[in-house]
């Protein structure tokens, strides 16, 4: 999330949400957010970025993401892809 909003401040935009998904922030350590080049800063994108941020934050203190075995690493993978294909086809 903090790449996407560096992003963001170099003037993309966010063509997903990134708290988009039923899968908790703290839950899997895959959240890919799609982005596009704009010509000025997105103060939306700005504010959505900043606000999911902040809500990873607080699920990350309330408990750390589980040290997963890579089976179930590889299902959070295919989350996350399936997640991204199906935003980005809509």
């Amino acid at each position: 999330m903090q790449k996407a909003r560096d992003y963001v401040h170099n003037n993309y935009v966010l063509l997903t949400h990134p708290l988009s998904g039923s899968v908790k922030p703290n839950e899997t350590p895959f959240k890919s957010i799609a982005v596009k080049k704009g010509e000025n800063l997105c103060l939306n994108s700005l504010d959505i970025i900043e606000n999911a941020i902040s809500t990873f934050d607080k699920f990350f203190e309330m408990k750390n993401t589980p040290n997963w075995s890579e089976k179930i690493l590889d299902d959070f993978r295919v989350i996350d892809l399936d997640l991204i294909k199906n935003a980005l086809v809509k």
